[in-house]
């Protein structure tokens, strides 16, 4: 930030949700501001304490609001459908129950206006009195409002899921803006504006300006680096160019300032990494006045600062560093406060340990909040697996009755042990126990999954409490795992076409369309008819499926694709007892163009595995005779890319296997449609892979 950095920590409140962390107004120029937070149970003002609420429903959100023109010091949270306000003092004006349904997960207040969302609903009061109602086709992440000169009306804009957001007029939806990923968090990039910052929960940040009629993406920052997904965003001036920088906290921890360059385009500024998700962040004056500050809220409460204050360090005799008074007596205060702590710790343990010694005594199983997320990553084609815990966690027993792959993630420091598996009777085909480290809360996995084979994920997290307590958490792979929803897809591939139709309603074929894909919403969609775009993140082949009642009709370029879903459907139907009249198209074309679409994959991972074969071979040469001069440049090459070749060999185990299994699926569904079993030719086509020739794979397909 252009001077140093300190890191301090204000206080830990319990666990929060995002967005629920306010910097109330300054009551002058550069004046100290008061915290308001809220935990799951509670909430209140901090730093210097203010008021606090008794423990209660979980709360989702919290906003600021306030007569036009006056200071937004208002404080309004929702917890269940339910939305209060407070005064900064703390006195509760305000009791507004939404009758809905469902929780409300977003909200946004302007004036006497409120808007709530909760997972597809959006409702708009006025004065508390209900004004406008929309039933969204996917879920609602967040929603922010916009209210200028130039806009005749407010204007609400929804964060939804299917990566759209939806930019309403009343109850009436005006148009969709498509965005690169799922859009997780919205804020307005100046309160009197009509730009609005979006991020996504794959890691990516835009920029949209919002008009009547139409948007325009103003830029767009990708996730290179692979960080983790966007939680919360706020614009602040923080470096002090008279521009509003962009702050962003990350659900991995990682905290950053953007600005802007000469061009106008952002540019990261600063960066720092927290041990738990950032669910907030704000930019202000908080810890001394006349200094700015990034103030963060972490899931497990942590309420933490990083200031622009310059740290002074005088040296001392023998060149040592000594604290200012001031530093000194917080870093006296805090290490009393921490021994006050650990004698209560031990005193509450002892006691435990006598009353669970007795004959009457009940052990109370203690409650833990998980917060877990199971996302599609587009870049590698892997399922990220994320587990935080509000206390250390002890171990994390993986088990799956389908066959994944487990990645390693550099993040990851736990140790892990597989258990050898019977997969036979018990359907067990991995069981892997991680040992986390001490003070570890968060702990990120990867896994790749097989297109075709489906079934169930199981995670038993066991924290470091007592008495011994574990919780389980179920993931679903399915069928066609690796496919992700996509705007749309190119109409000139060759197509394979699947037609059903049956005695079965548009929710039915809608819940065997979920069972199939991720990625689809479980709510029936609204209107007659439905078509959703799906890319395989794997291969680059798509699908397309259209379906209403009595019908649906499925496309993609990729012949086993078709396969898999015709053996799934078949099979749902059959559950329900539904008869179903299936028939297909067929386009041999369809496979010589995935056969070139798997080929550079398949031609980069043989390369890649003949390079880390020679590697030891090389090695030793280059032991017996002194240097690699004699060698040729491309085993040279190999040498010194050797330490890379082999990370990226072992970050893709099966890589190769899994190619191999594609294009042998490929070769039998081919076949099966045409009613020919060609199973005994696989081992002939696996020795043709083996002397790999794309050419000569392409006349093996043909003339089988």
């Amino acid at each position: 930030l252009g001077v140093k950095v300190l890191l301090h920590s204000i206080s830990q409140v319990g666990v929060t949700s995002q967005k629920t962390m306010r910097l109330l107004p300054p009551l002058g120029k550069k004046a100290t501001q008061k915290v308001s937070f809220m935990s799951h149970t509670t909430f209140g003002s901090l730093f210097q304490p203010v008021f606090k609420t008794l423990p209660g429903q979980k709360i989702a959100r919290m906003d600021l609001g306030g007569a036009a023109g006056t200071p937004q010091e208002k404080i309004f949270v929702c917890s269940g459908s339910q939305v209060r306000g407070f005064t900064k003092k703390g006195k509760q004006f305000l009791t507004f129950e939404a009758n809905l349904t469902e929780s409300i997960n977003a909200m946004h207040v302007s004036g006497a206006d409120l808007f709530v969302c909760a997972s597809y609903i959006y409702n708009h009061y006025c004065d508390c009195k209900d004004q406008d109602y929309y039933l969204s086709g996917d879920k609602i992440n967040d929603i922010t409002c916009l209210s200028t000169e130039n806009l005749t009306h407010l204007v609400p804009v929804l964060a939804c899921q299917d990566r759209v957001l939806r930019v309403l007029q009343r109850s009436e939806l005006a148009y969709d803006i498509e965005v690169p990923g799922p859009p997780s968090v919205l804020e307005l990039y100046k309160e009197q504006g009509e730009e609005i910052l979006f991020g996504t929960t794959d890691g990516k940040i835009g920029l949209v300006e919002i008009g009547e009629l139409s948007a325009a993406t103003k830029w767009e920052i990708d996730n290179d680096k692979k960080k983790g997904g966007i939680l919360c965003i706020d614009n602040y001036d923080i470096i002090g160019d008279g521009v509003n920088d962009i702050l962003v906290g990350r659900d991995d921890g990682t905290v950053e300032v953007y600005g802007f360059d000469s061009s106008n385009e952002p540019t990261l500024r600063f960066e720092h990494v927290l041990s738990e998700s950032v669910t907030s962040i704000q930019g202000g004056c908080v810890g001394k006045e006349s200094y700015d500050e990034v103030l963060t809220a972490t899931y497990t409460g942590w309420v933490t600062g990083l200031t622009t204050e310059p740290q002074k360090a005088e040296a001392g005799p023998g060149d040592e560093v000594r604290m200012s008074k001031e530093t000194q007596s917080k870093v006296e205060a805090l290490r009393a406060e921490l021994e006050q702590l650990q004698v209560k710790v031990l005193q509450g343990r002892e006691q435990y340990q006598q009353t669970s010694q007795s004959s009457t005594a009940v052990s109370a199983v203690p409650v833990f909040s998980i917060n877990d997320k199971f996302t599609l990553c587009q870049d590698d084609a892997s399922y990220s697996l994320t587990l935080e815990v509000q206390t250390a966690i002890d171990n994390l027993l993986l088990q799956s009755d389908v066959p994944i792959d487990l990645l390693d993630v550099d993040k990851n420091s736990a140790v892990v042990s597989f258990s050898e598996c019977d997969s036979e009777p018990n359907g067990n085909f991995l069981l892997a126990t991680y040992r986390c480290q001490a003070n570890t809360t968060r702990i990120e996995l990867k896994v790749r999954s097989i297109e075709g084979q489906y079934g169930t994920l199981q995670a038993y997290i066991t924290p470091r409490l007592q008495p011994k307590t574990c919780q389980v958490r179920q993931y679903q792979i399915k069928p066609l795992s690796l496919h992700q929803r996509t705007h749309s897809i190119d109409q000139e591939r060759p197509m394979n076409r699947l037609s059903l139709v049956g005695q079965f309603s548009f929710a039915e074929i809608h819940s065997w369309v979920v069972f199939c894909l991720p990625e689809v919403p479980e709510k029936t969609p609204a209107g007659e008819s439905i078509t959703f775009y799906f890319h395989n993140t794997f291969l680059g082949t798509q699908l397309e499926a259209t379906y209403c009642k009595g019908e649906g009709h499925f496309k993609s370029d990729n012949i086993s694709t078709i396969s898999i879903l015709s053996d799934v459907l078949s099979k749902e139907a059959t559950k329900k007892k539904i008869n179903l009249n299936i028939s297909y198209e067929i386009s041999d074309d369809s496979v010589s163009h995935t056969l070139n679409m798997i080929h550079p994959k398949l031609e980069y991972q043989l390369l890649l595995a003949r390079k880390v074969q020679l590697i030891d071979a090389l090695k030793e040469l280059q032991v017996h005779e002194g240097n690699a001069d004699f060698l040729i440049p491309e085993y040279r090459n190999i040498l010194d890319e050797s330490a890379n070749l082999l990370e990226e060999y072992k970050k893709q185990p099966a890589h190769l296997e899994r190619l191999y299994g594609m294009i042998t699926d490929l070769f039998i569904d081919k076949f099966k449609f045409k009613g020919q079993n060609v199973k005994t030719k696989v081992s002939s086509l696996l020795e043709i892979l083996d002397n790999y020739d794309l050419n000569s794979l392409l006349d093996f397909f043909n003339e089988a």
